[in-house]
């Protein structure tokens, strides 16, 4: 052996004295049956996990009980331990309130990861949370809808998951709403049960496509927390996420069930614009209102989609509307649907075309301020629609002069898709022509998809019953 050898050696055994690192060796006993504990005098035993944590056994007069152990790296004592549960000291078979060493070794073996992702977590900052994650996330979504909308507004999401996850303080009229215990989860230890608990609480009136939408945004902002940082959590992350918030037994799209009501017949629709008509003309709207139902009408497309429109998308000589896509779903979305409309509807957007920047808001409405020093409203400034809310109190007016009292805005659209499939037009065509997919249009309409095939599918009759003259039907 070499000096430099004999010197090193002499050094770090120094070092470990001076630092008491010079561990103790683990004395590991029989522990893995009831018959080998049975042969155990009374005292503590223990079973390594790994090299810094074991689980133990701690043998008393009036049976056993497992706890873990383990070395702890963070801030307090050397070791750390936590009770595991009460030890099945009769057999090896599962039994309620007891747990066999297998049981016990892979609970013990969770309760030091869960030790040990705290540590870390701990260290890599401040603790991330359930609340921490759909904060941030209100926060991008506010901020996203504040820029479509080009004021600075709150997204439904953010009014979702206030209400029914981080809570929110008392607004106006509105009480304070407490957070739910999912809230103060850390998302290192999230599991699908806090999930699931949180999903099976929620109030029994909240409809369910609104509880899928709430859903997929609490989705969403974990996700999104998880993307961000990856490196300070479970892998396991996402399916937990994943699994404790899967798809309800509805449909993908959060799109409203088509009610026999809602379904308008072509005079229906009739009296509904004419009522806007005169709605329009009664409080000084100059047309606004009425193109903007007219328009709804024609194409069965949502309000945020003619929100949208252009002058530009307005195309006279083609005959045309080019509708932009819907906003829903993942990703940036961009790009227009060809609508072809009638000349009559043609007719009544010329003049708001006529003469404008092909950039401007195809569809606009006054803005009203209230006269100084009186009470009286006056004009102030034209500008585009900016949400469906405005349409809430001149829609109820519009269904009382049409006698019509339930009917719903979206009621144009489930009609206008109803009148594409009762005009035996390709469902895939209907489908893209409203901006969704075939699998909802069969899903929502099946009822009105094989009454408007009934023809198409009564021209494939078969005769089958032979003639009286004895001749085979099929051969005649």
């Amino acid at each position: 052996m070499t000096c430099a050898r004999v010197y090193l050696i002499l050094i770090r055994r120094v070092f470990c004295k001076k630092n008491r690192l010079v561990a103790k060796i683990l004395k590991e006993k029989p522990l893995t049956t009831a018959s080998a504990r049975s042969k155990l005098a009374t005292g503590e035993y223990a079973r390594r996990l790994d090299a810094d944590s074991a689980i133990w056994y701690r043998k008393g007069k009036r049976g056993g009980v497992w706890f873990a152990r383990w070395r702890n790296y963070g801030p307090g004592a050397n070791y750390k331990q936590a009770p595991v549960g009460a030890a099945n000291d009769t057999n090896d078979k599962p039994t309620a309130g007891l747990l066999t060493f297998d049981q016990a070794e892979r609970m013990a073996r969770q309760i030091v990861e869960l030790a040990r992702q705290e540590i870390a977590a701990v260290a890599a900052g401040p603790v991330l949370t359930v609340r921490s994650a759909v904060e941030t996330y209100v926060v991008d979504r506010d901020a996203r809808d504040s820029r479509r909308k080009g004021r600075k507004v709150r997204s439904d999401a953010g009014q979702r998951l206030g209400r029914y996850v981080i809570g929110q303080p008392a607004r106006g009229k509105q009480d304070k709403i407490d957070p739910t215990p999912l809230a103060d989860i850390a998302l290192h230890a999230l599991k699908e049960s806090d999930l699931l608990a949180w999903r099976t609480n929620l109030p029994d009136d909240v409809k369910a496509t609104s509880r899928q939408r709430l859903i997929n945004d609490l989705k969403a902002a974990l996700n999104s927390a998880y993307a961000s940082n990856r490196d300070r959590l479970d892998p396991t992350l996402p399916a937990i996420i994943k699994h404790g918030l899967r798809a309800m037994d509805l449909a993908d799209e959060a799109e409203p069930v088509a009610r026999e009501n809602q379904i308008l017949t072509d005079g229906e629709v009739g009296r509904l614009l004419k009522a806007t008509r005169e709605i329009d003309a009664e409080h000084d709207w100059g047309g606004d209102l009425f193109r903007l139902v007219l328009v709804l009408a024609a194409t069965g497309a949502r309000f945020s989609q003619i929100a949208r429109m252009r002058v530009t998308d307005c195309q006279i000589a083609e005959r045309r509307l080019l509708v932009p896509v819907s906003r829903k779903g993942r990703g940036a979305k961009s790009g227009s649907i060809t609508v072809p409309i009638g000349q009559d509807v043609l007719a009544e957007l010329a003049p708001v075309v006529a003469g404008r920047p092909e950039d401007a808001p195809l569809f606009e409405r006054w803005r009203f301020v209230q006269a100084k020093g009186g009470i009286k409203w006056q004009r102030d400034r034209r500008g585009p629609w900016q949400s469906a809310a405005e349409m809430v109190r001149p829609w109820q007016m519009i269904r009382d002069r049409a006698a019509l009292p339930d009917v719903i805005p979206y009621a144009l659209r489930h009609s206008s898709i109803v009148n594409g499939i009762k005009a035996n037009l390709p469902i895939r065509l209907v489908a893209a022509l409203h901006d969704t997919s075939t699998a909802m249009i069969e899903r929502h309409y099946s009822k009105w998809i094989t009454t408007g095939l009934e023809e198409l599918a009564r021209a494939a009759i078969v005769p089958l019953v032979a003639t009286k003259g004895g001749n085979d039907a099929s051969a005649a």
